[in-house]
């Protein structure tokens, strides 16, 4: 497992931050969930955009 700076393990001290978290209303969870799902997915669009565009320099270097 890993281990924290202070030698804590670093999931559980992520378990116990999420449960000491105050309940919030149903919509503005989902709507949070969502927010971060909406960062992940452009943060893959991202690197796949960069991706893209490396291989398009390194084929147009080579011709």
């Amino acid at each position: 497992m890993t281990k924290a700076k202070n030698g804590w393990d670093k999931n559980l001290t992520n378990v116990v931050n999420a449960l000491d978290a105050p309940d919030l209303p149903a919509l503005e969870n989902q709507q949070r969930n969502q927010d971060k799902n909406d960062r992940r997915h452009q943060d893959r669009l991202n690197v796949a955009s960069q991706r893209h565009e490396a291989e398009q320099n390194h084929q147009a270097g080579e011709s």
